[in-house]
C-alpha cells in the first residue's frame, strides 16, 4: 500500500465525532432509518431484500444498480458505471490507476485531503487555490497555466467541501473541453449535487461532458445514507474503467449484497429524498443566519451555494483553533477548524472552520455555542 499521512479529517473524528453532545460539521445530509427506506421502494424492491441471497456479488456492481445510477445521467450507459465501497475506494483506485512516476496532476484546494494526498504519493501535483476573497471563485487561466505535458489529471470538487462553491456551468464546461483539448482526465467529485440552493445552478456531470471524464458519487452524502458504503464512478471510457475494476479485485473485491439492493431503492427515490433534503436545510439556514447575526464580532458567515457544509471566518483573537479545541471540550460542540483543511499545495486560509448545515434540529447545538460564547464575554 502507499504511504500515505495521517487522515487528518478521520483522526480529529476519531476523538470527537461520537463523544462530542452536540456534532454540527457533520458533511452528510439527515440520515433515515432502515424502515423509511424500505418503505419506499415497491414490492418488488423490498422482496429483492428479504429474499436476498448473502453470497459474493458482480465487482463491477449488482447490474440493476449500475443501471438505476446509469439513468441518473444523460449520456452514460450501466456499462459505463463502477461500484465501490463508498467515495474513498474509488478515489484511491482512480488516482492509483491514472497516475505514477513521471506524471503529473492538478488538484484544486481547499480540498477533501484524500484528493490532494494520494496524488502526492504517486507524483508531481500541482495545486490551484479556489480565491477565497473572490466568493471562492476558481480562475481557468490559473488551472491553464499549471498544466503540464505530463498532466493525466485535473481534480475538481463541486459543490465544493468545505467551501460550499458551485461555480459557472459555461466554466465547468470550459474546464471539461480544456481538458479534454490536452488529452486529461477530469476527475470530478460530485458527492454534493442535488443540493444547490438554487437548482439552476445544479452543474452537468463531468462524465456527460467528457468520454475521459470521470464522475465520482456516492450515498453518503446528498441522499444522506452513508452507512451503505456505496459509491462509484462513472465514466464513458470503458478501457479504463476495466483497468479500474481490476484494481478494485485487491480491495474490496465486490460490495455488500444488502447495500446493493438499498442504494437502488434509494437512488429510484433519488427525487423524493432529495426534495427532502432539500427542504431541511432550508428550514435550517434561516436558524444559522440568525445565529451568526447575533454575533457579528466573532464570526463572518455566508450560506453556500450547494452542499450541507459551510465553511464561516472566526474574526476571535485567539484563533480558530483554540475557539475549536475549547468549544468542544467545555462546550461539547465539535467543529473542523481550518487546520484540517490545510494544503501541502497551496496557501489555505487559517481562520475558517466547517460547519454542517443539514441535520434535523440544529438549533440546541448553536444555542450551546451561543451560551459558551456569552461565558467569555
Amino acid at each position: 500500500m502507499t504511504r500515505l499521512p495521517d487522515f487528518r479529517l478521520e483522526t480529529y473524528f476519531s476523538r470527537w465525532e461520537f463523544t462530542a453532545r452536540h456534532h454540527l460539521t457533520a458533511s452528510d445530509v439527515q440520515t433515515m432509518t432502515l424502515g423509511e427506506l424500505l418503505a419506499l421502494g415497491d414490492d418488488e424492491d423490498r422482496a429483492a431484500f428479504e429474499q436476498l441471497s448473502l453470497g459474493y456479488t458482480e465487482t463491477f456492481g449488482d447490474p440493476a444498480l449500475r443501471e438505476v445510477i446509469a439513468g441518473t445521467y444523460e449520456r452514460a450507459d450501466a456499462a459505463d458505471v463502477l461500484c465501490f465501497a463508498g467515495a474513498e475506494e474509488a478515489l484511491y483506485l482512480a488516482m492509483n490507476v491514472l497516475l505514477g512516476p513521471g506524471d503529473h496532476a492538478v488538484v484544486v484546494t481547499p480540498n477533501y485531503q484524500a484528493a490532494e494526498t494520494v496524488p502526492l504519493a504517486l507524483c508531481d501535483v500541482t495545486g490551484v487555490a479556489l480565491d477565497a476573497d473572490r466568493d471562492w471563485a476558481l480562475d481557468l487561466d490559473r488551472v491553464k497555466a499549471a498544466l503540464r505535458p505530463s498532466t493525466r489529471v485535473v481534480s475538481v470538487n463541486f459543490p465544493n467541501n468545505p467551501t460550499g462553491k458551485v461555480i459557472g456551468s459555461v466554466d465547468f464546461a470550459a474546464l471539461a473541453g480544456l481538458c479534454d483539448e490536452r488529452g486529461i482526465h477530469l476527475f470530478s467529485d460530485e458527492v454534493y449535487r442535488g443540493l444547490e440552493r438554487d437548482p439552476a445552478r445544479t452543474l452537468p456531470q463531468a462524465a456527460d461532458l467528457s468520454e475521459r471524464a470521470l464522475s465520482l458519487n456516492v450515498t453518503s452524502k446528498s441522499l444522506g445514507l452513508p452507512g451503505l458504503r456505496i459509491g462509484w464512478i462513472t465514466c464513458r471510457d470503458r478501457a479504463l474503467l476495466g483497468r479500474l475494476e481490476r484494481a478494485k479485485h485487491y480491495t474490496t473485491i465486490c460490495n455488500a449484497a444488502p447495500s446493493e439492493v438499498l442504494a437502488r431503492i434509494a437512488l429510484k427515490s433519488r427525487a423524493t429524498i432529495l426534495d427532502r433534503n432539500r427542504a431541511l436545510i432550508a428550514r435550517n439556514l434561516p436558524a444559522f443566519d440568525a445565529f451568526f447575526a447575533r454575533f457579528p464580532d466573532d464570526f463572518a458567515w455566508r450560506a453556500p451555494d450547494g452542499g450541507c457544509v459551510a465553511y464561516p471566518r472566526y474574526l476571535g483573537p485567539e484563533g480558530v483553533e483554540e475557539f475549536c479545541t475549547r468549544l468542544v471540550e467545555e462546550a461539547g460542540v465539535l467543529l473542523l477548524p481550518a487546520s484540517i483543511y490545510r494544503s501541502d499545495l497551496t496557501p489555505t486560509p487559517t481562520d475558517r472552520f466547517r460547519i454542517g448545515i443539514g441535520r434535523r434540529d440544529p438549533e440546541e447545538g448553536l444555542s450551546a455555542v451561543a451560551r459558551w460564547l456569552r461565558t467569555r464575554r
